[in-house]
């Protein structure tokens, strides 16, 4: 009994070559009695079963945070470079869809009654699908940029409030000049008030818009621009929008509007 316990037990050709991972592995399975089948967890890093005269090393899954992380930075990877959409291709948007409903389905549903803490703090946007339209209004017709206007098209946050129920868009503008003047940068405030819809909708309704310049003519106060009476707002534009949040942690969130608009947002 004590020869057969200082013989090495030969491995099989069969065995994994995932071994090479855990370099002490070999070593340590030499010992391993065959007389029964028998399982093992090295640090985490490799899973070996043994059986007479044959091991096999099986890598453990992955933990839910793990998978959620890597899924996660598939889509930031698949949406970085596309200018937050503006340099978006056919190609590009699929590919950012796919992404973010793979991350979307591992995360399972949101619950905004419960969670509703995340949505505090200012986000960035690095992704809207709807830019691809080269205009600022996305499925909807707005200021093209870069085209029949000079608007470029600056960083676009959204400030949220959850105890307050504000809800602002913002928006960095830079507005061509003649020249020799230079450009006049803006940024603009879009003030709502928002309520949540179910588990995982909201609401936003607008309130009013703000003006501010910045750079060189940061000292002018800021302007409201007067709100479109109702009656003559059109109505593809109520002032109203819905959107869900089909994504959300501590520092990134996913939204689907009412447009059809895939966005992804993260913390400031």
């Amino acid at each position: 009994m004590a020869s057969m316990l200082r013989s090495p037990l030969p491995l099989s050709h069969h065995a994994s070559t995932s071994v090479s991972s855990f370099p002490t592995a070999p070593h340590i399975l030499g010992n391993l009695p065959a007389l029964h089948r028998r399982s093992c967890d090295f640090k985490n890093q490799v899973v070996c079963q043994s059986s007479s005269g044959e091991v096999t090393f099986i890598q453990p899954p992955k933990s839910k945070d793990d998978l959620d992380a890597s899924l996660k930075i598939k889509l930031l990877s698949a949406v970085s470079g596309l200018n937050r959409g503006l340099a978006a291709s056919e190609d590009d948007l699929r590919k950012a869809d796919e992404a973010a409903k793979e991350l979307e389905a591992a995360a399972g549903p949101v619950d905004l009654c419960a969670e509703n803490d995340k949505l505090q703090g200012r986000w960035k946007l690095i992704y809207s699908s709807a830019f691809s339209t080269r205009t600022l209004g996305g499925s909807r017709p707005g200021p093209p940029t870069g085209r029949l206007l000079p608007i470029t098209l600056g960083q676009v946050f959204q400030r949220i409030d959850v105890f307050s129920k504000d809800f602002d868009n913002i928006v960095e503008l830079e507005l061509g000049a003649p020249w020799p003047l230079p450009p006049v940068e803006l940024t603009a405030t879009l003030a709502h008030k928002f309520e949540l819809i179910g588990s995982s909708g909201i609401k936003i309704t607008f309130d009013k818009t703000t003006v501010k310049a910045t750079g060189n003519l940061s000292q002018l106060p800021a302007l409201d621009v007067p709100r479109i009476p109702d009656a003559l707002r059109p109505q593809s534009n109520t002032g109203s929008g819905e959107f869900e949040v089909t994504y959300l942690d501590s520092d990134t969130r996913i939204t689907r509007g009412d447009r059809g608009e895939l966005r992804v947002f993260v913390i400031a």
